[in-house]
């Protein structure tokens, strides 16, 4: 399979899935005891994911080698995200989350073809680095997914104040349940996170084969753990929710995609630059 049908495929199966959400959540109002989501859409779903994962491989281990840019971290942080969503739906009915998910999933899928990585990484081979990596994308890809979620909740909250409750807002689990779930993810990445700014500090020789150096990438870096690390402690010292918790989750989103991401955009996509 070539390499444009490896990224279209998945494209394509989040968009159908996408716009079968729409019509289907839409169309009329779904009662509780029904399936949130049936087998079928789970299973192409996982589909999608599988393809997706291997476009992802293909573009990150060319050859046996290993490249990386910003394409490919926005799309493999949206595969993880949709990743988690899935396995959350396992438990959670997330009705509503779906027609957010699949254009943004769509999208990723497509970056690395509108953008292909063109910064190769020498020391791939070192399985501490592998694992400094895995971390460093499941703690982006959660923070990721908890700021739509914060959005997400902001949007039907909005609406809850004004009456105007569409279909696909009501479909959503309580706005506390959601709330449970915002702060769980930011617990689990805040912990991820932290442990690849240590791993990236304490072992900066063995992991990128050379001393530890402080860039835009560890300030922005370590802003975002700041940030995140001041709204777990307000929500749990003052109780911090709603307008206030939105507005740090987002804060500290932004800091952690300018570490990385967006720096890796401005010189690949602006200054065309790979180094």
């Amino acid at each position: 399979m070539s390499g444009i049908l490896l990224h279209l495929l998945p494209a394509s199966l989040y968009a159908a899935l996408g716009i079968h959400f729409w019509r289907s959540r839409n169309a009329a109002p779904r009662p509780r005891s029904e399936p949130a989501h049936p087998l079928g859409e789970r299973l192409l779903l996982a589909i999608a994911l599988l393809s997706h994962g291997l476009a992802l491989q293909t573009e990150l281990f060319p050859d046996e080698r290993m490249r990386f840019g910003f394409s490919v971290a926005v799309s493999m942080m949206v595969w993880l995200a949709v990743l988690f969503y899935w396995i959350e739906t396992l438990y959670t009915r997330l009705d509503g989350l779906q027609t957010l998910a699949m254009p943004a999933a769509a999208i990723g899928a497509l970056l690395p073809l509108m953008w292909p990585s063109q910064h190769e990484i020498t020391n791939a081979g070192s399985m501490a680095f592998r694992a400094h990596f895995i971390v460093a994308m499941l703690a982006y890809s959660l923070f990721t997914l908890a700021a739509l979620h914060a959005l997400l909740m902001a949007l039907a909250e909005r609406q809850l104040h004004n009456a105007r409750l569409t279909r696909a807002f009501a479909s959503l689990p309580p706005l506390l349940t959601m709330e449970a779930l915002l702060f769980r993810l930011i617990g689990i990445a805040f912990v991820l996170l932290t442990l690849t700014l240590i791993s990236g500090v304490a072992f900066s020789e063995s992991l990128f084969g050379k001393a530890f150096r402080f860039d835009h990438k560890t300030v922005f870096a370590i802003i975002s753990w700041l940030l995140f690390g001041a709204l777990l402690f307000g929500r749990h010292a003052w109780g911090w929710r709603g307008r206030v918790a939105l507005r740090w989750t987002l804060a500290g989103f932004a800091a952690l995609m300018f570490a990385y991401v967006g720096s890796r955009f401005v010189l690949e996509v602006v200054l065309h630059r790979v180094a």
